[in-house]
């Protein structure tokens, strides 16, 4: 009788070994996505104080003082947010294949310093280059990140094309606007546009028309209406106040302000499919906490 007992359990108790197993790593894998949530934000945080620096610079070379204060202030914001991925590299170090090591964020840190330092001599165009490089390496890290521990990991709970325009389309789209503030700016500042901004300034143009078709600009949630229209705005601003006729007719902090507006919008729409995610995610965490065993 008792190994007729015994030979009934083993089943039950297999089964809710496998359970409890699978419950653990559900856990585990909700636990390391939500960090690398967490590890996203910051790098689009990042992003995007980098991108203002690289607009402001380009207004201040190009002679419009105003923008001293702002770029002080924003070079502490930007060492704050280096700061803050110690975290982020600690975690991945942990990793097989880490998306970030500590001695990519050394090197990223000194050539940032390096930027500062040189930025006083440098053009307007070696500025936004050097900008725009640093930006680049920030923007990989992004997208690894999101591959790597939130996609891959998530492929049963989440649709993919949210979870790459939240680190990879719509940064992307931000970087593009990012690239015509700083190029506007400083033709506004000069109250003129060389011919080799003039044709960079159309190119970029052109690419956020595409980028935000991409990232699904057509969607009826006001997240995206507001940033589809912000970018409208500072599209139409530049093809009208800067790519038409031979003088600028804008200022550089209206200008700045403008486009500004436009990289702010289409961030809000990007940290609106991180919230997204997580909402799946605890969605997805909860039904899973109320299946029950289905003993064999």
């Amino acid at each position: 009788m008792l190994t007729l007992l015994l030979l009934l359990a083993v089943p039950v108790l297999a089964a809710a070994a496998l359970f409890w197993w699978q419950r653990r790593q559900h856990v585990a894998v909700q636990s390391r996505v939500g960090m690398a949530r967490q590890d996203c934000e910051q790098l689009l945080e990042l992003v995007k104080l980098l991108q203002q620096h690289r607009g402001m610079s380009s207004a201040r070379l190009g002679g419009d003082t105003s923008f001293e204060a702002p770029l002080r202030e924003r070079r502490r914001d930007i060492d704050a947010a280096l700061g803050s991925l110690a975290r982020t590299v600690k975690a991945e170090a942990d990793m097989p294949r880490p998306c970030i090591t500590h001695n990519e964020l050394v090197l990223f840190r000194h050539r940032w310093n390096e930027l500062i330092e040189k930025l006083p001599t440098q053009s307007i165009e070696q500025s936004i280059a050097l900008h725009t490089q640093l930006i680049g390496r920030a923007l990989d890290w992004l997208a690894a990140l999101g591959e790597a521990r939130i996609e891959l990991p998530s492929q049963d709970r989440l649709p993919a094309p949210l979870v790459r325009n939240y680190t990879n389309h719509l940064p992307a789209l931000a970087e593009c606007l990012g690239q015509i503030r700083a190029i506007g700016a400083a033709a506004a500042a000069q109250r003129h546009c060389s011919p080799v901004a003039r044709v960079r300034l159309m190119f970029l143009v052109t690419r956020a028309t595409t980028l935000i078709g991409q990232a699904g600009g057509g969607s009826v949630e006001s997240v995206t209406v507001l940033a589809r229209q912000a970018v409208d705005s500072l599209l139409g601003t530049v093809r009208r106040d800067i790519l038409t006729g031979s003088e600028v007719r804008i200022g550089a902090e209206s200008y700045f302000a403008t486009a500004t507006s436009a990289i702010d919008a289409v961030y809000a729409w990007a940290r609106h499919c991180g919230h997204q995610i997580g909402e799946m995610l605890d969605q997805h965490s909860r039904l899973a906490s109320n299946e029950t065993v289905q003993p064999g």
